[in-house]
């Protein structure tokens, strides 16, 4: 019996490292996962003693490099040449985040089915379809062609990689071990595929199938009245109303009008367009700046501030560092995978960034000759295409072979092999568009003053960004930045005709002609994502921007604010005020008044009557306000514009704003699906009730839990989106999306900074998480709770790696080996 006991238990455990030492589906094998050598238990680290210094000899070096880290694990690089300088970047950027640059760079390129098996076949193929390798080769290939660019990748590389080869199975990532890969060497285009990531992020969105699909069903004079050009209630320009243009102007390209299709169904198919979506276009994904000018700061410099609105997530977007090099003393926020840095300060300036939404994303509905689809028709005459060979490795699975076919334009998206009635649509974006956006960073990192920074400006290719400016001489400036087609007016609003060269891109908008404005009149430059200009602007570049509430408030806190500091910008960064609220709550609530109401609702009307507008976290009536506004939205248009078949684009907030205030007995309250004539009383009312069942059916009864930070429910997910545990613990947060604190469910301020210059600068900043990728460090979630309650570190910028400064801990030197 003993004999069959002892056999069974060996059998047994046998049977169980068979099992734990395979994969099984998408899953590692869960054996060396857990193994105590090399499994999960090796990820676990402890803070740093202040008194370690370590030396490391590493390949490719060429001098020594001191890195300095502060108590939030922020590491001072101190090299005495540029190559070594993003050598030390690379190498110290994937120490703490090696992961995140591998899964960001897989998911650009289009390879996460290598590690993820077929359930990200789609993105991959997306990706794929959307050309994002063919636009890092592009991209890559200019870049190398300046020394200073390729110094810096090669740099940057040759760090990244000797990080890698020091580790050993035992001390990969956890997220490498729970997926069961390894890492792979780092190249010079993974650094590109990150640049297109975010130039997808922030410029790869597109509404013409919606809007053409809107103008079939409605024509050109009604949705001329529903979708302006330019917001018709309120708006504040980023350059200021009014600005001069002041440069000869180029000729603007005859307006063509818009394409309208036979069959509208057919632009209604999206699985198989695989486009990113832009239906209804979706908020939060935005950012705040702004410099405020010597005569309204306390310092008598001026001051910077910047927090750009992305998803936020585990670890964070950006990493901070300070680099210091004979020609460059920079702090601020870089993108792993990315030398330099992106957002920051040196000692004489200061910039920072916000998406301008710039029109760089178009589709033209393509003629083929045939089905195999090798030529296509443009300007009277058959063009021949080109094919780029895509193959998606695909994990546990053969590989997924694809063709995708190449215009003039660009990539077209149904590459599944239909061909017929869905229309063959080609992407022209800014994407594709060769050039070296890299040396704007490099050049603001090292510059000097006005003219450096417009300088450095003239480089960049896109995603369009704002970018603000400080310097030391007291000059505060703003510049809608980016390299900008020359189009005629609303040209991408609406689907275009790939068979003639008239709705081509005509050429660029000249840098120097992109709308701009350096020390106005009224002290202060801001940026918040809404119009580039007002209407005197002779160029066209988008027709559709973030909606106007930010904008607005931060100009009017800005306008009236003297003796500013950096606690007051702070302040203002955090600001929860609902312009929104403000402009519409008073129509509503004179509409409640009118009707009788029950108790809990004449509760609700008490609370939104008493309020003072602010999103606070602890706020009920803004929850209440904030779940009733989408709705009546809904209400007005769902009947109109709600067509499963034939998605359409619905009108903007501004233009729904408008309706309500300046057009109480337009048709469009009506709700065509009833027998009844439907009026604006009619729906506020109705919509208000269905606010507060919403509200009850989540939260019960009227209660605390109605509070907004409950309602809203902010939660910050780790970058796998599936691994629980990574996730912050729950936050309580205010603000939203037409707030200046933009904090939505999952977007928000991914990194908040304030920047005092001076003859010595001095910097506050923070983000939510911390410096290290890895949960298991005590410098995962050390900033989040400060983050949470609008805190901001002091930045410690160094002028020497020997200065002796309070917070500072450990120290690293690298060596040539």
């Amino acid at each position: 019996m003993k004999f069959l006991k002892a056999i069974l238990c060996i059998a047994i455990t046998a049977g169980l490292v068979y099992v734990l030492d395979k994969p099984w589906g998408p899953a590692p094998a869960m054996g060396p996962f857990l193994s105590p050598y090399c499994g999960l238990w090796q990820n676990s680290e402890q803070v740093i003693d202040p008194k370690t210094r370590v030396t490391l000899q590493l390949d490719s070096l060429r001098e020594e490099i001191t890195i300095r880290f502060d108590d939030y694990g922020v590491p001072h690089i101190f090299a005495k040449n540029d190559f070594d300088l993003f050598y030390a970047q690379g190498y110290i950027t994937a120490k703490d985040r090696l992961w995140q640059m591998d899964l960001q760079t897989r998911a650009a390129a289009g390879r996460l089915s290598e590690i993820l098996g077929p359930a990200t076949l789609a993105m991959d193929q997306q990706s794929r379809r959307l050309g994002m390798g063919y636009g890092a080769e592009a991209n890559l290939k200019f870049a190398m062609t300046d020394p200073k660019t390729r110094e810096a990748l090669l740099g940057y590389t040759a760090g990244v990689n000797a990080f890698i080869r020091q580790l050993a199975p035992k001390d990969y990532p956890i997220e490498f071990k729970l997926l069961g890969y390894k890492p792979e060497p780092w190249k010079p285009i993974n650094t590109m595929y990150m640049l297109e990531q975010m130039t997808l992020t922030l410029a790869g969105r597109s509404n013409e199938l919606a809007m053409t699909n809107a103008l079939k069903k409605y024509g050109r004079e009604t949705i001329a009245k529903l979708f302006p050009d330019y917001p018709m209630l309120q708006e504040s320009p980023i350059i200021p109303s009014g600005t001069a243009w002041d440069f000869p102007k180029l000729p603007i390209p005859r307006v063509i009008p818009p394409m309208i299709p036979g069959d509208s169904n057919a632009l209604s198919r999206r699985s198989a367009l695989s486009l990113p979506e832009r239906t209804p276009k979706e908020e939060g994904i935005g950012s705040n700046n702004w410099a405020v000018g010597a005569e309204k700061s306390v310092t008598g410099y001026p001051i910077l501030a910047n927090d750009p609105h992305l998803e936020l997530s585990l670890p964070s977007i950006w990493y901070q560092v300070q680099l210091h090099s004979p020609d460059m003393n920079v702090y601020g926020v870089s993108l792993p995978g990315v030398p330099s840095v992106i957002i920051g300060f040196n000692q004489q300036v200061a910039w920072g960034v916000t998406n301008v939404d710039a029109d760089v994303f178009d589709l033209y509905k393509i003629k083929f000759k045939n089905e195999y689809r090798n030529f296509y028709w443009h300007d009277d005459q058959w063009k021949p295409t080109h094919k780029r060979e895509e193959v998606i490795h695909i994990k546990g699975q053969k590989p997924y072979h694809e063709q995708v076919i190449y215009t003039h334009h660009g990539p077209v998206t149904d590459t599944d092999g239909s061909f017929g009635d869905l229309p063959n649509l080609a992407i022209k974006w800014i994407g594709h568009e060769p050039g070296n956006s890299f040396m704007t960073f490099y050049e603001l990192n090292k510059s000097r003053n006005f003219a450096d920074y417009r300088k450095a400006l003239t480089h960049y290719v896109g995603p369009a960004q704002n970018f603000v400016f400080a310097d030391n001489e007291k000059n505060i400036a703003l510049t809608v930045n980016g390299k900008l087609p020359l189009k005629y007016k609303e040209q991408g609003k609406f689907l275009l005709d790939g068979s003639t060269s008239a709705d081509d891109w005509h050429g660029w908008i000249p840098a120097e002609q992109n709308p701009f404005v350096k020390n106005p009149p009224r002290g202060f430059v801001s940026s918040a994502n809404q119009s580039s200009a007002d209407t005197t602007y002779p160029y066209y570049i988008n027709w559709s921007f973030a909606p106007s509430e930010r904008g607005i408030r931060i100009n009017e806190r800005l306008q009236a604010m003297t003796n500013a500091n950096a606690d007051s910008l702070r302040m203002l960064q955090n600001d929860n005020f609902s312009v929104l609220g403000r402009t519409l709550l008073p129509k509503l609530l004179g509409i409640l008044e009118k009707r009788p109401l029950t108790p809990k609702q004449k509760a609700a009307r008490i609370l939104l009557s008493n309020w003072n507008y602010q999103n606070t976290p602890e706020s009920v009536a803004a929850s209440i306000f904030e779940t009733w506004f989408p709705l009546l939205g809904q209400a007005i248009w769902n009947d109109d514009f709600a067509s499963p078949e034939a998605p359409m684009e619905y009108p903007s907030r501004d233009r729904t704003l408008y309706l309500i205030l300046k057009q109480p007995n337009e048709k469009w309250f009506d709700n065509v699906n009833t027998p009844e004539k439907e009026t604006l009383p009619d729906l506020a009312y109705t919509t208000f009730n269905a606010a507060l069942d919403t509200l009850t059916a989540r939260k019960g009864a009227m209660s605390p839990e109605w509070q907004w930070s409950k309602v809203k429910a902010a939660e910050i997910r780790h970058l796998s989106r599936s691994i629980k545990p990574f996730n912050a613990p729950p936050l309580v947060t205010g603000g939203g999306s037409s707030i200046v604190n933009a904090m939505t469910k999952r977007k928000g301020p991914s990194w908040r900074m304030v920047v005092e210059l001076g003859p010595t600068p001095r910097a506050y900043g923070i983000y939510p998480g911390g410096q290290s990728g890895n949960p298991g460090s005590p410098y995962y979630l050390n900033l989040l709770k400060k983050w949470e309650k609008g805190e901001l570190n002091e930045l410690i910028f160094l002028s020497s790696p020997d200065q002796k400064v309070p917070h500072m801990a450990s120290s690293l030197v690298l060596q040539k080996r």
